[in-house]
């Protein structure tokens, strides 16, 4: 499966990695309209550079001849993963994708619309089968529902989930964001996007989330409350967390006392960019009290959506089902494999 990718970012750069490591797919190429650093580390990793086409001069200016343009690259792929900033994936539909007919994955910082059906791997496999617009949803949204089905996929019920979001102020990279000494209601209202983003996906899920952008880089952090639908056992939810693929849990015991040491643990493990697309769930925090469940974790914004983002594509194309494809993504992106259950 030929992938093209349009945007070469911090989330486009790792899904181009991720691509490139499968034996099922291979990239056509990525788009950028910038000729700068990224561009030629593209180039660099054997990529072919596509930019728009009032681009192309500029780029051959800055010593980068260009692959062709954006609708070159959707005639040279089976597949596109759009990896743009927010709203520009919208902007890329109503001109380009829309022309083509091929299937376009968007990310988590469109609005839900834009697409068929919004996507999550454990969740709702199956349900991009054959479509031709899916939204890998957000970081966040991700996270909050790798979670709450982990426990579904085990037989624990959820009544309710209210989810609170710490939210990192920027990625590590976005110097024009900082510096910050703040604490923002991000918004200020109730309830925060994240809650029926996931609906999206867990559409009968009662929950509500709140969230704050708080002044760090590195990871989100969630604390969630989630009422259950009978008298479960900690050790039977923390079974659940285990066997479930990309989440981890995080014992304090090892050490692993914040958010900066899951990343720290993650450059011991020789992960690319320090990268850790595993939910962090802190095993200490995850408390059981009658029906309730109390827990905290973190969510890796940079990397967590990777391996979604693999297995919509065999997903949309029907080659593998759900299991198959969830491990071989795994395995090929290294991801912690021992105990989890695919199946």
């Amino acid at each position: 499966m030929k992938v093209g990718i349009v945007g070469y970012g911090t989330i486009g750069k790792r899904i181009a990695d991720a691509v490139a490591a499968q034996d099922d797919m291979k990239i056509s190429g990525v788009l950028k309209v910038t000729p700068d650093y990224e561009a030629k580390v593209a180039l660099e990793r054997g990529f072919r550079v596509y930019t728009l086409p009032d681009r192309l001069d500029k780029f051959r200016k800055a010593g980068i001849e260009p692959a062709g343009t954006i609708e070159d690259l959707i005639k040279a792929s089976d597949v596109i993963i759009d990896a743009s900033p927010e709203d520009v994936g919208r902007d890329n539909k109503e001109k380009y994708y829309s022309r083509f007919d091929k299937p376009v994955v968007f990310q988590g910082g469109e609005d839900a619309d834009v697409a068929e059906v919004s996507f999550n791997a454990l969740a709702n496999y199956e349900e991009a089968r054959g479509r031709r617009y899916v939204r890998v949803v957000s970081c966040n949204t991700t996270g909050i529902t790798r979670v709450l089905t982990s426990l579904m996929l085990n037989g624990i019920g959820i009544k309710k989930a209210r989810i609170f979001i710490a939210r990192r102020g920027a990625d590590p990279k976005e110097h024009k964001k900082g510096p910050i000494n703040d604490v923002v209601p991000n918004p200020a209202s109730v309830p925060s996007h994240h809650g029926p983003d996931v609906q999206t996906i867990l559409r009968n899920v009662d929950i509500v989330t709140m969230a704050v952008a708080v002044p760090v880089t590195i990871m989100h952090m969630h604390m969630a409350y989630v009422e259950l639908d009978g008298g479960y056992t900690r050790d039977a939810v923390l079974e659940a967390f285990a066997k479930t693929p990309r989440l981890f849990l995080a014992d304090v015991g090892a050490g692993l006392l914040s958010l900066a040491q899951i990343i720290e643990y993650a450059r011991d493990l020789g992960r690319p960019r320090g990268d850790f697309p595993e939910v962090a769930i802190f095993r200490d925090s995850v408390t059981v009290r009658g029906g309730e469940l109390y827990l905290m974790y973190g969510v890796h914004q940079e990397s967590i959506v990777v391996p979604e983002n693999i297995d919509v594509i065999r997903a949309i194309f029907g080659v593998m089902p759900k299991w198959p494809s969830i491990e071989k993504t795994d395995k090929t992106l290294k991801l912690i494999t021992e105990g989890k259950r695919y199946g």
